[in-house]
């Protein structure tokens, strides 16, 4: 077999294409050749990390396109409340995840981990799937955001059960010193995860019409559709991997729990394990983590203003940077400890958010132009006429770019109404100039986009790769940390609960929450972030007081 691989290896050189290409397909077979080598702690990572990653592909998506997705699911008319509805339905999908782990939890502590998180991902590959197969609110009417709803709940509980199952796997293949270094892969897969969507969603959405992507059977739908073939690889490469050698050993010797839910709560060590976890730690880690992320995204679009594609490459950019210090500080916990790392996360988080969220809204402040600054000519854009009487007359869209500012380009959206018959000009309007014969009125101007230059382009990366080192700091060493505070026969339950808590709860309604309270306090755009930074002192103070650092080497009870 290694000799057949070689020769795959040698003929992606002499494959036509970019390096890109040949780049892939390279991984692509690099990827299979370590799955298809008897179960190895490379193996068993790389088998646990694919899978999870499409697991939180699937998940992300939606609130990726959650803008998109308002305008297809939801009536017309009142766009602000359509996006609360839609972050409500994404924000649902987390709120379900504790109960997902309450269920897969049991299933995996009582018939093995491989098996149960192959369930997960089915469902959440399924689900995905048919959300993009749900026909939009003006066919369907109010089963459109119904269906969606459910299918959203669905993910949640899937999701619910896989991140534990992957996270126990891996550790219980692990040796006690690299504990912390190897499950730090599976961190990597939820930014992975975000990165990919990301990825997708560009690419579509860059190779066709914004009117094609937006369409009620537009581009958006085509990363759901993709999912279907992540998840059909991913099951092929899970039903290769064998069973958890630490949970074998205890079904071998009649050892496995009878009831992993009664023995996980009911037993006031072990709950009170479960609360340090939740309290301590893991809420801490979810609303730094969908701060740095999801938060700042969204910051950057509707409150800076940032056009499409740079905010969405702002964030690629800061996520490739930032994705191998998950690893670091996984390695670093097995050598220090993990609760320390942890804590420095989240203090770094408090005092620093706001001055960060302040310099993008700083930078990004148009104020008076310069002088000379203002181009005499605009330059014209995305021209487009729709009719819009049985008269002939129309409605003249267009785009122009005419203010720079601060190393800003401003585009504008500005339409003019063109009538096809003479008529008085109104106070305030203008001939348009076509001929006597057409007359146009301008409307003020709206939909102002924001361009940055290369240096405060690359200043904004910096910032967000800031944000999300203090994810990598906070979720690098936890899964370790979670796996080596219960015992084998109840670990995937105990711990699964105050991680879906923690980030499904807590950290899942940050976006929502953000927005809400942003609504709520215009005068203030900082004002969503008192959320995560009060969470984040509160699980900062209990962690300082109440957790260890000891790591516990064995994990075989």
């Amino acid at each position: 077999m290694n000799d057949k691989f070689t020769q795959y290896r040698q003929t992606c050189c002499y494959l036509p294409g970019t390096m890109p290409v040949k780049l892939f397909f390279t991984f692509f077979i690099n990827t299979y050749l370590t799955l298809m080598k008897p179960t190895t702690i490379r193996s068993v990572i790389t088998a646990s990390s694919v899978g999870t990653m499409i697991e939180w592909y699937d998940f992300y998506i939606f609130g990726m396109l959650a803008k998109t997705i308002s305008t297809q699911f939801f009536p017309e008319g009142n766009s602000t409340a359509a996006l609360l509805s839609t972050l409500a339905i994404f924000a649902a999908g987390f709120i379900v995840r504790p109960f997902g782990a309450l269920v897969f939890g049991r299933l995996g502590d009582l018939i093995g981990r491989k098996y149960t998180f192959l369930l997960t991902l089915v469902l959440m590959g399924g689900s995905t799937f048919l959300i993009g197969l749900v026909p939009g609110y003006k066919t369907i009417g109010i089963a459109a955001p119904l269906l969606v709803l459910l299918l959203r709940l669905i993910q949640g509980l899937a999701l619910g059960g896989e991140y534990g199952g992957a996270a126990t796997y891996v550790a219980e293949h692990a040796p006690a010193h690299k504990r912390g270094l190897y499950t730090s892969w599976i961190q990597t897969t939820a930014t992975l995860g975000l990165f990919v969507a990301l990825g997708v969603i560009m690419l579509v959405k860059l190779n066709m019409p914004d009117a094609s992507f937006n369409a009620e059977w537009g581009g958006w739908r085509y990363p759901f559709w993709i999912s279907i073939l992540l998840v059909a690889v991913s099951v092929y490469i899970r039903l290769k991997m064998s069973e958890s050698p630490l949970f074998s050993k205890l079904k071998e010797e009649g050892k496995t729990s009878v009831n992993p839910l009664k023995e996980s709560f009911s037993h006031k060590a072990n709950f009170k394990m479960v609360l340090m976890a939740l309290f301590g730690a893991v809420m801490g880690q979810g609303v730094v983590w969908y701060t740095g992320q999801f938060y700042a995204q969204n910051f950057l679009e509707t409150k800076c203003n940032i056009e499409f594609e740079q905010s969405r490459t702002i964030m690629l950019w800061a996520i490739a940077f930032a994705t191998p210090f998950f690893v670091f500080w996984g390695w670093l916990s097995d050598k220090i400890g993990r609760k320390w790392i942890m804590m420095a996360g989240m203090a770094l988080a408090i005092f620093t958010y706001r001055p960060i969220f302040n310099i993008f809204l700083d930078d990004t402040k148009p104020g008076p132009p310069a002088s000379g600054m203002i181009s005499a000519t605009p330059i014209i854009l995305k021209p487009s006429k729709k009719e819009i009487m049985n008269n002939g007359d129309s409605l003249i869209t267009y785009i122009h770019r005419n203010i720079k500012h601060r190393r800003l380009t401003f585009d504008q959206t500005v339409t003019d109404t063109i009538f096809a018959k003479p008529m008085k000009a109104m106070p305030g309007e203008k001939s348009s100039g076509v001929d006597s014969m057409v007359y146009s009125r301008m409307s003020p101007p709206k939909d102002i986009n924001i361009q940055l230059d290369q240096n405060l382009y690359w200043k904004f990366v910096g910032l967000v790769f800031i944000l999300i080192l203090y994810v990598t700091m906070v979720y690098g060493p936890i899964a370790a940390f979670l796996v080596e505070m219960f015992p084998t026969k109840i670990r995937y339950t105990s711990m699964s609960l105050p991680y879906h808590i923690g980030n499904g709860v807590f950290g899942g309604l940050v976006p929502f929450i953000g927005l809400l309270l942003t609504t709520s306090f215009p005068a203030d755009p900082l004002v969503g972030l008192w959320y995560p930074i009060g969470v984040a002192a509160l699980c900062l103070l209990i962690g300082t007081v109440y957790l260890r650092n000891k790591i516990d080497e064995n994990v075989e009870d």
